[in-house]
């Protein structure tokens, strides 16, 4: 079977997307960090204009949710307020930057994106999902992250320009790896790569120059955890979902003087006092951690079924990854999963090891009984 058509646009500040519970208005951050004002600011504004709902998306932004209409222009000028729409409508549709979470000011990171976003009005014309991973660390962090073009260090501690899809890059610095994937955008869009729209499928049909594919990427690091990082703190939201209301509590109560969004559904507080929450994930062991539920019904007009309360009671009887989808686009994890169940006419298929939109191995599973039989499927 073949993934049902998703959006192919993914929402903005300035082109939101509607969904069950009005419009999702996404922001994306700059360096993926927001100082404590703004994100007091981001809290209130999705109390004043929103459900009180911001989602973590695994792009490493913001998205306020429920939204109305008659309402976006104002968030619009408050969001400007706020420094946090600091783009034209065309440039913010450009910026898909993935950053590294553990990023310092002056490091090749910080370099490698500044230079980046400066130089995006010089990037020709790519579908809207393309996107970049500014992994410029010891060691590369987002290589199980979309994007389509990544800078990483490589096992030497050099840099390299990597296309999604190549399992080699091309060495480049801090000062010209911006010049180089101004080169292979075009060498994409030249070679025909706008029809396939990203990146690694692109590269089934077309073939890099050779040495643009020369050098191996350092091993991944290991991955964040909520817990202490330094003099840092970090903690899980379940699902990607916060509630403005305890993100508040939780920049008052920590002393957090910014905050830092990642594509995990993990967030880290800069200089903060670690703080006993029950709103947010403080255990590294915690399950919700392996699992991952779309929004659902009702807020999804694509969905027939509620899929975070039956996550939440399955998290502690199944063993594993699990993955509960709203329908088989599978957008919170378009991935093979151990255990997948997909919601279709008000029920649940159960997909084994594979992808959402793969053949079950059960079907017309109903969703009151699931809690007692998934431990059988």
């Amino acid at each position: 079977m073949s993934r049902p058509e998703a959006k192919g646009w993914c929402p903005g500040a300035h082109r939101p997307m509607m969904s069950g519970d009005g419009l999702v208005v996404r922001v994306r951050p700059m360096m993926a960090r927001l100082e404590r004002s703004q994100m007091l600011g981001l809290c209130d504004l999705a109390t004043r204009f929103g459900s009180g709902l911001i989602d973590l998306t695994s792009r490493a932004n913001l998205q306020i949710r429920g939204v109305d209409e008659k309402d976006h222009e104002a968030l619009l000028q408050e969001l400007a307020a706020l420094e946090l729409l600091q783009d034209d409508p065309e440039l913010e549709g450009r910026r898909n930057i993935l950053m590294t979470p553990l990023w310092q000011a002056g490091d090749d990171s910080s370099a490698i994106a500044e230079q980046l976003v400066r130089r995006l009005p010089d990037l020709p014309a790519l579908p809207a999902k393309m996107g970049f991973a500014v992994d410029a660390g010891p060691a590369p962090m987002l290589q199980g992250n979309s994007a389509d073009f990544r800078f990483e260090r490589d096992a030497s501690s050099g840099l390299i320009l990597r296309a999604d899809g190549a399992a080699l890059g091309r060495p480049v610095s801090r000062d010209t790896a911006v010049q180089a994937a101004l080169e292979m955008a075009e060498w994409f869009v030249q070679t025909g790569g706008t029809a396939s729209r990203r990146m690694a499928l692109h590269l089934t049909k077309a073939t890099l120059p050779a040495d643009w594919t020369s050098t191996a990427p350092a091993t991944q690091a290991k991955g964040l955890v909520p817990g202490a990082a330094g003099a840092h703190h970090i903690y899980g939201a379940a699902f990607g979902q916060i509630e403005a209301r305890a993100m508040r509590q939780l920049l008052q109560d920590s002393g957090a003087k910014a905050i830092r969004v990642t594509p995990w559904r993990l967030f880290l507080l800069e200089k903060a006092a670690p703080v006993t929450s029950c709103d947010f994930i403080t255990d590294a062991d915690d399950p919700l951690l392996q699992i991952n539920a779309c929004p659902g019904a009702p807020y999804c007009t694509a969905a027939s079924v509620d899929t975070r309360d039956l996550a939440r009671k399955l998290a502690r009887r199944i063993s594993g990854p699990l993955h509960v989808s709203g329908c088989a686009k599978g957008c919170a994890h378009p991935r093979k999963c151990r255990t997948t169940l997909v919601g279709r006419n008000g029920a649940f298929d159960l997909v084994r090891n594979g992808l959402p939109w793969d053949e079950p191995q059960l079907s017309g599973l109903a969703p009151d009984t699931l809690t007692d039989r998934i431990g059988d499927c």
